[in-house]
């Protein structure tokens, strides 16, 4: 480049000396025509990085009408002794985890539910919570499935397996946002349980679950999510769990599980300040609206209380 500067030079300096007339040029306009003929490295740099792919939830069609037949919560049929005992439950927990209960409540829109013992209608409980949630006008709600020794989510909803909370947890470079199952319920995401792993209830107990959770609740802290959890007298990795929730709702089966159970199960929980609690298949004499014959009934306690 230099070389061909002082060429340059000598040329107008041997013009001049013979008398041919040299229009005046700036170093400013040469140095342009110059540039223009030297690629950018930084240009060059950015236009040859690959175009990083959008991550983006998948999409997942559940059928409502069997929603119904199955005596779950649907938009389908709004009005229905279940939706009705449904809407009476959440109102607390909603109140909880959006700061509109009697104080704010650490980690409030992180609700599991939980049961003593298997059997007792956890699972069947958090599908009808969230599926009730998510007819609110105002909230969203995310349904994820953290019993990954049985998980069931998936299965009662009549959606095939999927990838979903161990294969984030087994790969903390995975995108949380590509194992979400968007839904045709507007308001209404899943986590699935993710690909079965032999050490599955181990992995729910991890470090790297912990950040996980620590990650979902600060990414959609406007959102309601609830955890299926496995029962807290057959694990220990579902009471790991349960010290990360705001709320914690336990079923617990009517006529069917012992006191002791119950009580053993709430002393594993001590730490969550607000402790709801769920008679499944409860038979009362309270007849009014569409019938409570034969259903749910619950109480409802915080931390301190017995």
């Amino acid at each position: 480049m230099s070389s061909l500067i002082e060429q340059a030079a000598r040329r107008l300096e041997q013009l001049k000396r013979a008398g041919a007339e040299i229009p005046a040029v700036s170093a400013a306009g040469v140095l342009p025509a110059i540039k223009q003929n030297v690629a950018s490295p930084a240009t060059v740099s950015a236009a040859e990085q690959p175009v990083q792919p959008i991550t983006t939830s998948r999409s997942v069609e559940i059928d409502l009408n069997a929603l119904a037949a199955a005596g779950i919560v649907s938009p389908n049929s709004p009005r229905s002794q279940i939706a009705d005992q449904f809407r009476v439950i959440k109102r607390p927990l909603i109140a909880n985890a959006t700061g509109k209960g009697a104080s704010v409540i650490h980690n409030g829109n992180l609700i599991m539910v939980t049961s003593a013992l298997p059997g007792e209608g956890k699972s069947f409980t958090a599908i009808n919570l969230a599926l009730s949630i998510a007819t609110e006008l105002d909230y969203t709600v995310m349904l994820v499935d953290a019993d990954v020794a049985r998980p069931s989510i998936l299965n009662r909803l009549g959606l095939p397996p999927s990838p979903g909370l161990l294969d984030l947890v087994v790969d903390e470079s995975c995108d949380l946002s590509s194992v979400l199952l968007k839904t045709n319920i507007e308001k209404l995401t899943i986590l699935p349980s993710g690909t079965a792993h032999p050490r599955a209830t181990e992995l729910l107990a991890s470090d790297a679950m912990t950040r996980l959770i620590e990650d979902i609740g600060n990414r959609y802290s406007d959102r309601i999510i609830i955890f299926d959890s496995p029962p807290l007298l057959l694990t220990t990795e579902s009471r790991v769990l349960a010290t990360h929730m705001g709320q914690i709702v336990i079923v617990v089966k009517a006529e069917t599980t012992l006191q002791s159970a119950v009580r053993n199960a709430l002393s594993t929980i001590e730490a969550c300040p607000i402790k709801l609690m769920m008679l499944n298949q409860a038979t009362t004499s309270f007849k009014a609206g569409y019938g409570y014959g034969y259903g749910y009934g619950y109480g409802y306690g915080q931390e301190a209380s017995n």
